[in-house]
């Protein structure tokens, strides 16, 4: 269902009231090698000028291979035609425009695809593509693991490993992009309309890349993706809430779960950090928040946890006068989950006190479920595969 600017802050110890929130430093194993070529998909387009004039080149240089990897998903210099051929060799010769390496690729039953991804270093993550009949979403990862624990969360059972580099949260689009068939960037009918950031990690514990991909994926001269069009999604970092929208000005989704601290202290333990009271405030002064940009509020439906009447009445009441939608997830289930998933009945009755109360309060259909690709079970096949050989 998150290196040029790798900054995640201290760790915390864990204390009495559970795991720490705040990530690890996750920096160390990413020294540069002086020998490796310069990813052209980690630069932004003023970096890239930049590169041109250091290389000796014209500026104007850069918009011209700005355009050959952004609009036209090209990763080899001499299929740039309009450079010289002395320019191609010079390219080559120091930097690279890269893609990940595809581990595995699954497709489900309803036409969601699930890559498991492999990058240089050889950590991995998942992306998932999910065609509608008006829309395809890709949902991307911004961390390998995640430090965040949710308790009915398969992905948050992968410890985190580190964050993503620009490059590599980009390669997942450009990936899916030549999987779709969407050169140029410019054709109609594009299938990959959206972007989530819901895959594997907390985006805002790695804000600084997340940030600078989302702003190249936008890019007027680029892939050219609206903001309206990319959610971003996150437990609660708060800090990073309000940056999110001076920034970047997407779509706000909070994982919420529960409407009381007590039960979202388990559920989402970032909550002891940054309770209820202080992250609805957040969303409340949230920058791109208005009556047409609504924030969604993601709410999984566990049984005889926190799916209530009381419940749902509390939820109304907990976000009053915010510009919202409510999500509503039914729990998949994963292999040793400690949940199971609230009834249709449950569910729906849930959903019509929060509409009646005057809240669009979609269920959201399960995608991909027979692949592990479904909200909340993102997890790399060579993690379970690690686990399963230890317990062996």
């Amino acid at each position: 269902m998150k290196e040029a600017a790798l900054t995640t802050g201290p760790a915390e110890k864990q204390d009495a009231n559970g795991p720490a929130v705040t990530p690890p430093d996750v920096s160390a194993d990413l020294s540069p090698d002086l020998q490796m070529p310069v990813d052209l998909l980690g630069l932004s387009f003023e970096e890239l000028e930049a590169v041109m004039v250091a290389e000796g080149l014209p500026k104007f240089r850069a918009r011209q291979v700005w355009s050959w990897i952004w609009r036209h998903g090209v990763t080899a210099f001499d299929d740039m035609t309009n450079l010289a051929k002395s320019v191609r060799e010079q390219l080559s010769a120091g930097f690279m425009i890269s893609r990940p390496r595809v581990t595995s690729r699954q497709v489900s039953s309803d036409g969601t695809i699930k890559w498991l991804l492999k990058f240089a270093d050889g950590n991995e993550a998942e992306t998932v593509y999910i065609p509608e009949e008006d829309r395809g979403t890709l949902c991307i990862s911004s961390q390998v693991g995640c430090t965040l624990t949710c308790s009915f969360c398969h992905t948050g059972t992968q410890k985190l490993v580190r964050n993503l580099k620009v490059e590599e949260i980009m390669g997942q689009i450009m990936l899916a992009m030549d999987e779709l068939g969407e050169w140029p960037a410019t054709q109609d009918g594009r299938k990959l309309t959206n972007i989530v950031l819901m895959g594997m990690g907390e985006p805002l514990f790695n804000y600084d890349n997340v940030r600078d991909a989302m702003l190249i994926t936008m890019h007027h001269e680029g892939i050219g993706l609206s903001k309206r069009r990319i959610t971003l999604s996150t437990s609660g970092v708060v800090p990073e809430i309000f940056k999110t929208g001076e920034d970047l000005g997407v779509n706000l989704a909070i994982s919420l779960h529960a409407v009381r601290d007590e039960l979202r202290d388990e559920l989402v333990p970032i909550n002891r950090k940054y309770p209820l009271e202080v992250l609805v405030e957040a969303c409340r002064n949230y920058p791109a928040s208005s009556n047409s940009r609504r924030i969604t509020w993601e709410y999984v439906m566990l049984d005889g946890i926190n799916d209530s009447d009381e419940d749902a009445k509390a939820l109304v009441k907990l976000i009053k006068g915010i510009p919202s939608k409510i999500n509503l997830i039914p729990f998949n289930a994963w292999p040793g989950a400690g949940y199971t998933c609230s009834s249709k009945t449950r569910i729906d009755r849930f959903s019509k006190i929060v509409m009646n109360a005057g809240y669009s309060s979609p269920v959201r259909t399960p995608r991909g479920q027979d692949i592990l690709a479904a909200c909340g079970q993102l997890k790399s096949a060579s993690e379970r595969a690690r686990r399963q050989s230890t317990r062996a």
